[in-house]
């Protein structure tokens, strides 16, 4: 366990304080009605909204998870999440505009104004609990675990103590303060986690005992670490990391922050921008900054972590009062911060509560969102007032914190999370980006691609199945995740075409609100006088053009500050070359997309 000195708590306490002082200061706006409360009211502009983006999927299991990856695989195990990139932005350029344009008040009553009948309805108020009660409890019980394992380390605290306090102020503040006290609050917590992890990398990096990023680079412990791509001799790591997530993974797979077509508190915040182009611009900005940014001061960490404690053991042997079921590769992160000095210790501390925080209160708001407005008001009071409305919200935010912190919990790492998020969503994902696009595909399409992949995750747990399909004369491992893929994508696309399609006014009505273009409508627009004579913005063909190319962008930038890092000057300067070559392509064929 480290002293806090007076500086330290004095930071800590102060943040605390000033997270819950906005929390209040906004309550009484955010109490008006469920706009106010879950959406600020539709007037929030694009950089607030890209840096709460930002802020909020900075959370406390980020550093750690990043850890867990580069000292088990290395740092070209980032793969793994770094192909989102892809699915984000996909809904740059393709679906923040159609998002802003359909003006829901939730990604899920999205269901009754795209799909018909008692198929949408039920589709709707069940993956408000299936997402917003199941999948988002994961998520925040994952973000938990991080703060316990770092209260266990760096200040000896219990899991209990560390939910009670650290819970106990985030969930008050998530009460009061609603969607605009998360989002005005992400922008001062923005800046100071960004400003603790960057001087948590810069201090420990240079330690006596690490020695600078030089010997971190040429130490023989680390050397098969520090490569930003894979082995190419190792077919396996290659197909693992990178050929399956970029063939397979981006678009197949729902993960929360990554959904396919956006969805979740990405979609939240694009709904709650003023207009279409502010959405757009919140989720390039977050984009950016998520991918180009933010990897290289965990990364570092994560390297000079293997030379001061190269082992799980070491870690046990430092910190034996941490519980062996918490043990873990994503430890050596808080180990590593218990090196800070006084002043920046505290900083550091601050930024990972503001991290713990950010992301809470927004998992907390959005879930409460799916309750209150795709739940309670549709299946349960159809005339509830506002405020009663509002108040069904906080109750949700109080029981959506205590379920996702028992759960916290009884869990050992945030890798265990990811991986079962990744295969329960398996195959989903290209329904969410083709059901903008393509009339035909029903409610039905969904529950089917929702339920097999789940039960065939499930499935897949047991030893003998497992055994039967995936061995020498059989499939191999890695394509565990293709093979749910494939076949939940055989058993929607098949129940689309068994199942009628939806009835013609749903469809007029969603074509004309959204007007999504291309030839996936040509059907309804061929057979229906009602239809608006819309110009087609039919954005597919140029937003995938820019994806590509955004995509060029932020990976070479990525990857410039990698090689700079590293001292390997000529290739970051040729990335960097890159970097500004494809920025000006992208402003010249993005700008067309904004009208």
């Amino acid at each position: 366990m480290i002293e806090l000195s007076l500086i330290d708590k004095s930071i800590i306490i102060f943040f605390f304080v000033l997270v819950l002082a906005i929390g209040f200061a906004v309550s009484k706006k955010s109490s008006k009605n469920t706009t106010e409360y879950f959406l600020s009211g539709r007037t929030l502009p694009w950089w607030l909204l890209g840096l709460s983006m930002v802020a909020t999927t900075f959370s406390t299991d980020t550093p750690n998870l990043v850890t867990d990856i580069v000292r088990t695989n290395g740092v070209s195990g980032n793969w793994v999440w770094w192909v989102f990139l892809l699915t984000g932005l996909l809904t740059v350029f393709v679906y923040a505009k159609l998002w802003r344009r359909s003006d829901v008040s939730t990604d899920m009553e999205f269901y009754e104004l795209r799909y018909s009948g008692i198929a949408g309805r039920f589709l709707r108020g069940f993956r408000s609990v299936y997402l917003g009660i199941i999948f988002n409890v994961l998520a925040m019980a994952g973000v938990t675990l991080a703060a316990i394992k770092i209260g266990a380390i760096m200040l000896d605290l219990s899991a209990l103590e560390t939910v009670l306090c650290a819970g106990g102020v985030t969930l008050v503040f998530s009460t009061v303060g609603g969607f605009r006290g998360v989002v005005y609050t992400d922008f001062i917590l923005f800046f100071t986690a960004m400003a603790g992890s960057i001087g948590a990398a810069l201090y420990l990096v240079n330690l006596p005992e690490v020695g600078g990023i030089s010997a971190v680079i040429s130490n023989e412990n680390i050397a098969d670490k520090i490569s930003i791509f894979p082995d190419i001799s190792d077919k396996e790591t290659v197909i693992t990391l990178l050929i399956i997530p970029f063939a397979v993974q981006w678009w197949s797979s729902w993960y929360p922050g990554a959904e396919p077509g956006g969805g979740g508190y990405i979609a939240q915040r694009m709904l709650a921008a003023k207009n279409e182009n502010h959405a757009l611009g919140a989720t390039l900005f977050f984009n950016i900054m998520h991918y180009a940014l933010r990897p290289w001061p965990w990364i570092i960490v994560a390297l000079a972590s293997l030379i001061i404690f190269p082992d799980i053991d070491s870690i046990s042997q430092a910190f034996p009062n941490v519980a062996e079921d918490k043990l873990g590769q994503d430890l050596a992160y808080p180990a590593m911060l218990t090196m800070l000095p006084s002043g920046l210790l505290g900083l550091v501390l601050a930024s990972l509560v503001s991290a713990y925080m950010s992301t809470i209160s927004t998992h907390l708001n959005w879930g409460s969102s799916y309750v209150v407005n795709d739940f309670y008001l549709q299946l349960i009071n159809k005339n509830a007032s506002q405020k009663e409305l509002v108040n069904v919200g906080r109750i949700s935010v109080v029981i959506l914190m205590i379920v996702s912190s028992i759960i916290a919990i009884s869990l050992n790492n945030a890798y265990q999370l990811f991986d079962i998020i990744l295969m329960f969503g398996a195959g989903t994902g290209s329904i969410f980006i083709l059901r903008w696009f393509w009339w035909r595909i029903n409610a039905w399409s969904e529950i089917a691609a929702m339920l097999s992949s789940g039960l065939i995750s499930i499935a897949l747990t047991n030893e003998t199945l497992f055994n039967l399909i995936f061995n020498d004369d059989g499939l191999p491992v890695f394509m565990k995740f293709p093979f749910i893929v494939l076949i939940t994508t055989i058993i929607w696309i098949t129940v689309t075409f068994v199942t009628p399609p939806d009835d013609n006014e749903t469809l007029l009505k969603f074509y004309n609100k959204t007007n999504p273009g291309g030839p996936g409508w040509s059907y309804i627009k061929n057979n229906n006088d009602n239809i608006k004579k819309l110009k087609d913005s039919w954005i597919l063909p140029r937003g995938i053009l820019c994806m590509v190319i955004g995509c060029i962008t932020i990976y070479s930038a990525l990857f410039s500050t990698g090689y700079f890092i590293y001292g390997e000057t000529n290739s970051a300067l040729f990335c960097l070359l890159i970097t500004i070559s494809s920025s000006f392509l992208l402003f010249k064929y993005a700008k067309k997309l904004i009208s």
